[in-house]
C-alpha cells in the first residue's frame, strides 16, 4: 500500500510586499501548522519521505509540523511541487519512490490532487491534510486544526 499525505501550506502573511515564493507564514499559519503536526503524529502514518515545495510558506509549514514528528523523515524540497496544477502534481507523486510520504503544496494543486486520487473532491483550506489510500484511491483521513 501506497500512503500519502497531502498537506496544504499554512496561512502566510500577505501584509507585506514579498514575490510568491517568500512570502512567510503569517501568526495563525504557525500556529495551525504545528497543531497539523500534532494530529499527524498522533493519528498519521509513519512517513519516510517529505516532498517540499520550495515556496517560503511551503518549507515553514513542513518545518512546524515535522518538529511534532517523533522520527521526522528525509525532506526533498522538490521545483515541481511548486505548482498550482493537480495533473503536474499527480506526476510527480506517481514518480515518488516511497511507502508513506507527505506532499506539502498549494492550492488548487492540492485540491485538484486528491479529485484525481480518490474521485471525491474535498475542500483544502490552509494547513489542511488529507491521508491517501493510492493504490485504492482512498481516502482514509481529512481536515484541518481549529483557527
Amino acid at each position: 500500500m501506497t500512503t500519502l499525505v497531502v498537506v496544504r501550506h499554512a496561512k502566510s502573511d500577505w501584509s507585506g510586499s514579498h514575490a510568491d515564493r517568500d512570502r512567510p507564514l503569517a501568526p495563525r499559519g504557525r500556529r495551525q501548522a504545528a497543531e497539523a503536526g500534532r494530529w499527524l503524529a498522533a493519528h498519521g502514518p509513519a512517513l519516510s519521505l517529505a516532498v517540499v515545495s520550495p515556496a517560503e510558506r511551503a518549507r515553514a509549514t513542513w518545518g512546524l509540523v515535522s518538529a511534532e514528528l517523533a522520527a521526522p523523515p528525509e525532506v526533498r524540497v522538490e521545483e515541481a511541487a511548486y505548482t498550482f496544477d493537480g495533473s503536474a502534481l499527480h506526476t510527480l507523486v506517481a514518480g515518488v519512490e516511497a511507502s508513506c510520504f507527505a506532499l506539502v503544496g498549494h492550492n488548487p494543486a492540492v485540491e485538484e490532487l486528491v479529485l484525481l486520487l480518490t474521485g471525491h473532491a474535498r475542500p483544502m483550506p490552509t494547513s489542511s491534510l488529507a491521508v491517501i489510500d493510492v493504490d485504492a484511491g482512498t481516502l482514509l483521513a481529512h481536515g484541518r486544526p481549529p483557527s
